[in-house]
């Protein structure tokens, strides 16, 4: 009885590895050990960003919509609360868009926040 070796999936993970090690410098992207050790910590570092984007778009947002909100003569906070206890709801991103886009109907919007609060 022949012996099961694991030949075909082995090489199927250095290809893998390889295959995104491509592009990189010197031995890292020829290198089964090196091209692993980098990619997998590239790896790590794309999962992380995946996340903190999504916490610096918000800060962004806020940001921008407090400038836009402090020339109507309100703060940030304010004009969320009078915007929520109004009913308008919009979201910290299509808010900010319409703070650097449309400033007239920001406008319109900082007035319903500032009658509802």
């Amino acid at each position: 009885m022949s012996r099961n070796t694991g030949k075909v999936a082995a090489r199927r993970k250095r290809k893998e590895y390889l295959k995104a090690a491509k592009g990189y410098y010197g031995s890292r992207h020829r290198l089964y050990r090196t091209s692993r050790e980098i990619v997998e910590r590239a790896w790590q570092f794309s999962y992380k960003h995946r996340r903190t984007k999504k916490r610096d778009f918000r800060r962004l947002w806020i940001a921008r919509i407090n400038a836009a909100a402090r020339i109507e003569g309100t703060t940030y906070s304010s004009m969320i609360f009078g915007l929520k206890t109004a009913g308008v709801e919009l979201n910290r991103k299509a808010l900010a868009h319409i703070a650097v886009t449309d400033p007239n109907a920001f406008s319109k919007l900082a007035e319903i926040a500032k009658k509802n609060i």
